[in-house]
């Protein structure tokens, strides 16, 4: 059955690649014993793991984002414990595991996804109402709608919300997706204003631009204009006081993905968006990113990439 798998401590350890003279932030991290803790726990952060890609085949996207957590908590686990991150800011809570569903086809996919849906938001829920921070490692983007209703129902507030993506993933109500996680956060009340950065021209259907265009709570800001010189800055002074950041890392040049792409923000555009704005964000939630593709296309910098955003996030608090 589906779960949440919360870590104990040698769940850790035998990730940690000890070396004499150096301390791994995976020697500091903490685990929860009992959900009764969370609260009274001092890290501030909370990492957890959503390795899923049935959301991205529900979209008839390629098979792949699964792969991403265990490599990126591998490699966050052994980032140096020092002045600029102890490691002890964080706990390792652990991650879903998440059964194939016996029905393979579109339909049956997307009903998983919703499955999924009911299994992750009150655990987002939990974290955030325990005054905590989730920093989230996915799976597809179709987890964003969880996030964010977990988020959301914690705070007893719809929250806002700054995507940096190539996809608006304003699709319609049609099952359950990764394409369309926003649409069903803005129909339930969960999402107030949607902020979209690096949305490509190319990828983008003309029904999801007439939305962003006639609907006065999302706004976004082209890839196509952002390489003329236009910036974040308007979408970051708008947000408010509750918001989530979501990357989706098929924004970033040559990533493997799903939907990889070959124009797109470098990883030093995304590290800078990060340690100059993170403290105005509730939670993070990296997704789309894959180690190994089912069409056979493998990376093993990905991993590195997440574990670097993800430290940059918790020293720009």
């Amino acid at each position: 059955m589906d779960n949440l798998k919360i870590y104990a401590q040698h769940d850790i350890d035998r990730l940690i690649i000890h070396r004499e003279g150096e301390t791994k932030l995976g020697e500091k991290v903490t685990v929860l014993s009992s959900w009764e803790e969370l609260e009274h726990a001092s890290a501030k952060f909370v990492l957890l793991g959503i390795p899923e890609d049935i959301g991205v085949r529900a979209n008839s996207g390629i098979a792949g984002a699964a792969s991403a957590w265990r490599a990126s908590l591998t490699a966050f686990l052994n980032i140096q414990s020092n002045r600029f991150l102890s490691g002890s800011e964080i706990l390792v809570l652990g991650h879903f595991e998440i059964d194939e569903p016996s029905d393979s086809s579109i339909k049956g996919l997307r009903n998983k996804v919703a499955e999924i849906d009911d299994l992750v938001y009150p655990v987002i829920e939990k974290i955030v109402a325990a005054g905590k921070i989730p920093i989230v490692i996915g799976g597809g983007h179709n987890n964003a709608y969880p996030i964010i209703k977990g988020t959301s129902l914690a705070n007893k507030t719809p929250i806002d919300v700054l995507n940096i993506d190539a996809h608006a993933d304003l699709r319609g109500l049609e099952g359950r997706h990764s394409g369309n996680g926003f649409s069903y956060a803005l129909k339930e009340n969960y999402l107030n204003h949607y902020f979209m950065y690096g949305l490509h021209q190319n990828y983008n259907n003309e029904a999801i631009l007439n939305q962003i265009e006639n609907k006065p709570n999302l706004r976004a800001v082209f890839f196509e204009a952002i390489l003329t010189g236009i910036d974040y800055n308007d979408l970051i002074e708008d947000l408010g006081p509750v918001a989530g950041l979501e990357i989706d890392l098929d924004c970033i040049q040559n990533v493997l993905s799903s939907a990889e792409t070959p124009s797109g923000f470098s990883v030093n555009d995304i590290r800078k968006l990060i340690l100059t704005q993170a403290n105005k964000f509730s939670y993070l939630h990296i997704c789309e990113g894959a180690t190994r593709m089912l069409d056979g296309r493998v990376s093993r910098l990905t991993s590195k990439l997440i574990a670097y955003l993800v430290s940059d996030f918790v020293k720009a608090h």
